[in-house]
């Protein structure tokens, strides 16, 4: 590779030059790069800070990095930006550890209209037993409530919103206000009756947290029981919205259910926008948090029940079957074992039906599994099917005494295989899911590092490119270079503050970093030191969208 590039030609246009230097820069094109060229919306060169020194002038943007470390933009492979955008504004839960701290927070809520919450979890409460439906009434003044579990698989109802809604007639009403399956659906939308101008506010309050800590792009899992047409269709416009702030690109999935080639042909054309697929949140099953997760035996902690099947076997492979036939991503949200059962024959009877070539060359993707065995990771790799994954969920519910445990017992210990699905060559991205966990994408990585199992540990080099790379790689983005940072690659990446460099492995039986020259791996931040690195920058195709003071300071 030539130290220096050839500067920028004249008169080409108003293309923007900035030179990024005396900093690091993660690429594989040369792993002691201090100094990186943005020449308009692509990645002009990466090398030396000698080179940056000859090749620098004064019509260029110079950033002195002062250390700071630039690298591929995060993508998150499975996100909901209204739902986070509600979240982020509504009462934050997360940190009640009883029935009376949750309503203590309905009490001081104000405003008008329905109070929303987010993010509470009885498996972290020294008491698990929840408030009733009385209680949230008397609480919120007699105002709806709906507070959605961390998993947003169940919520907390007052009667209010019972009655309204019309709950109490569908499936998964508990009198109690603890709703499951359809009454959650249906008191979720009820909520959500929202003007376009509502929907774009939360949207970009999401998107601008998503910038702030360096995401370049998320695939938005759309789907009849959680958004509408015309919120996707929002979603996807942020994409092209001229004249407005540049905002991480959303990739579109809408999680709608087909039967044949030609239903998926109409429902393409009744979105009226480019998705990625029927894929996402087009659910065979629930959560394990809200005891909906399908299982092949009974919940540890609730041994009549073994979880909700969505989609029969029948159905889910003739979507399969339609969504390869138009060489389009198919797939579906699955977390329990008896679920994952489930997907795998429909795999099966789609290629059957269709031929395996052109199962496997539709790419489809499963979101979560968190329950695979040996024998179902290896019918995933032979269907080339994705896994989209959510380190953040074993870090929050994975180790003795936690929620994976107590709902499940030993068969815990070999939840989220993600080392075993590496070695199978089964092809693994990794997000949030948010608004069930928060967008910080370091702390997704470490959560690789230090996964409760550990033989499922993965290097923090696998987890970053499966937060990066492969996440542009799960959607079929059209340019192979994209996730980066090497000349003629979008310049799309983010600039981070950092205490340390360093190469860390999961294996604790050999040296845990190494800044040895003759290794020639990139070096990324040290994640053992307490903190998160600091989003400086995130900049994607060129277009800033997130600057901190202290970058240029």
């Amino acid at each position: 590779m030539a130290d220096a590039p050839a500067r920028p030609q004249e008169g080409t246009g108003p293309s923007k030059v900035t030179l990024y230097r005396n900093g690091s820069v993660y690429t594989a094109a040369d792993p002691f790069a201090t100094a990186m060229l943005v020449d308009g919306d692509t990645i002009a060169w990466v090398g030396s800070e000698q080179a940056a020194t000859s090749i620098a002038d004064n019509s260029m943007d110079i950033i002195d990095l002062r250390g700071a470390l630039v690298a591929p933009g995060f993508v998150d492979s499975h996100a909901h930006l209204t739902e986070t955008g509600i979240a982020l504004d509504s009462l934050q839960l997360g940190g009640v550890r009883s029935a009376r701290e949750l309503l203590d927070a309905v009490a001081a809520s104000g405003g008008e209209g329905a109070v929303l919450g987010h993010g509470w979890d009885e498996s972290l409460w020294d008491d698990p037993t929840l408030p009733d439906a009385g209680e949230l009434e008397r609480a919120a003044a007699g105002r709806p409530v709906y507070l959605s579990r961390v998993d947003v698989h169940s919520a907390l109802v007052s009667p209010s919103l019972v009655a309204s809604a019309g709950l109490a007639e569908l499936d998964g009403y508990a009198p109690g206000g603890h709703v499951r399956r359809e009454a959650h659906t249906a008191a979720r939308q009820a909520t959500r009756r929202l003007s376009t101008a509502a929907l774009q506010d939360y949207q970009r309050r999401a998107l601008d947290e998503a910038a702030a800590n360096g995401y370049v792009a998320l695939a938005e899992m759309g789907a009849p029981r959680i958004s509408s047409f015309d919120d996707l269709r929002l979603a996807a416009g942020w994409n092209d919205a001229a004249g407005t702030r540049p905002a991480p690109e959303v990739l579109p999935y809408w999680g709608q259910l087909t039967t044949t080639a030609a239903d998926a042909e109409a429902l393409l054309a009744e979105l009226g926008v480019r998705v990625r697929g029927f894929a996402g949140d087009l659910n065979i099953d629930g959560s394990i948090g809200s005891r909906t997760a399908s299982l092949r035996e009974p919940y540890t902690d609730a041994p009549g029940e073994t979880g909700t099947t969505y989609l029969s076997v029948a159905e889910a492979a003739a979507h399969l079957a339609a969504c390869s036939l138009l060489g389009i991503q198919g797939g579906f949200h699955v977390i329990g074992d008896a679920g994952l059962d489930a997907a795998l024959q429909a795999l099966e009877e789609a290629a059957a039906e269709v031929g395996e070539q052109r199962v496997r060359a539709a790419g489809h993707r499963f979101e979560h599994v968190e329950m695979a065995d040996a024998d179902a990771i290896a019918r995933l790799a032979k269907y080339s099917v994705t896994v989209s994954a959510q380190p953040a969920f074993d870090a929050a519910w994975g180790g003795q005494g936690r929620l994976y445990e107590r709902r499940l017992g030993s068969r815990s210990q070999g939840m989220n295989p993600f080392a075993s699905f590496y070695s199978a060559g089964v092809p693994i991205c990794f997000g949030s899911d948010t608004p069930v966990t928060p967008l910080r994408p370091w702390s997704s990585v470490r959560a690789c590092l230090e996964h409760h199992d550990a033989d499922q540990r993965i290097s923090a080099r696998a987890a970053f490119l499966g937060h990066t790379r492969a996440g542009w790689r799960a959607a079929r983005y059209e340019n192979p270079m994209a996730g980066q940072l090497v000349p003629g690659a979008p310049a799309s990446f983010a600039v981070w503050e950092v205490d340390e460099l360093m190469v860390q492995v999961a294996d604790n039986r050999v040296q845990s970093w190494s800044t040895d020259p003759r290794a020639r791996t990139p070096l990324l931040p040290a994640l053992d030191t307490g903190t998160d690195p600091r989003c400086l920058q995130t900049v994607r195709d060129g277009l800033e969208l997130f600057s901190a003071e202290a970058l240029r300071g």
